[in-house]
């Protein structure tokens, strides 16, 4: 195997391990159209990334905290409702990271990687970063897990256990921060939510606990990965739209199996 691919896939691998539990979060929580906004609000991070020359996934990951925090802030003010302000922050955010970026045209930016990721190029030092967000991600994961599922699963029986509900969601909001920043590089800005649902969306159908479907879906992931990674090496296609059609035949297959059941 070529080291290119075996970097590729190990770094694919350390994202989908992560996005696996996380995924279920998201979709127990119906978060689905704000890992959106946070995917678009990643390439604003790029931007200024480039504008104040630091480290590009540095500036993802503060950028992407901060489009979250607003929102959590937008939420009390109980000006208009989660979806409208999703929706305008999504396309605000998206809008100003291309026309940002497009003033870096003279650095020769590619665009396409950042849209669609550039998987085949990861080298060592992507997979340490990969690696340590991801094992710090899985650890607050496995410390958190109990209230996290509490929050939800039922916000008001979370809250009549004293549970500081907005303290938890704050928390989750922050490693799907890190999760989208780390995916960017799998399979790019447009591509990322699908790499948090889809696997998660598949193991719901294989089992019927919350710790088992979280376990499946990083599992599930982790095919995905391999399967796309084959397919853009044996028939030349672009590595993260292969990996995210890999996880949608994943799931095709799970609806069949849980028919036959």
């Amino acid at each position: 195997m070529p080291d290119f691919l075996v970097f590729a896939l190990l770094a694919g691998s350390g994202v989908a391990l992560v996005s696996g539990p996380l995924g279920a979060f998201v979709i127990w929580r119906r978060m689905a159209y704000f890992g959106d906004t946070l995917a678009h609000a990643s390439l604003l991070g790029v931007a200024l990334g480039l504008f104040l020359q630091i480290n590009t996934w540095l500036a993802v990951m503060v950028s992407s905290i901060l489009l979250a925090l607003a929102l959590l802030l937008l939420q009390k003010r109980q000006a208009l409702a989660t979806d409208t302000l999703l929706g305008i922050l999504s396309h605000s955010a998206l809008a100003a990271g291309l026309v940002c970026v497009s003033r870096f045209a003279e650095q020769r930016i590619d665009l396409f990687s950042f849209l669609f990721g550039d998987l085949l190029t990861a080298n060592a030092q992507d997979l340490v970063t990969i690696y340590s967000f991801a094992v710090l991600v899985l650890g607050l994961l496995i410390w958190a897990w109990r209230p996290l599922l509490l929050c939800a699963l039922d916000q008001n029986l979370a809250q009549v256990e004293g549970l500081a509900v907005q303290r938890w969601q704050t928390l989750l909001m922050v490693m799907m921060a890190l999760v989208i920043a780390l995916a960017m590089k799998v399979v790019g800005v447009l591509l990322i939510t699908a790499l948090l649902i889809i696997p998660a969306a598949s193991a719901r159908q294989l089992t019927q606990s919350p710790e088992a479907m979280a376990i499946l879906a990083s599992g599930l992931g982790v095919l995905a990965v391999l399967g796309g990674l084959a397919s853009s090496f044996w028939w030349d296609t672009p590595a993260g739209p292969s990996v995210v059609l890999a996880a949608g035949l994943g799931f095709l297959v799970s609806l069949v199996v849980r028919r036959r059941t």
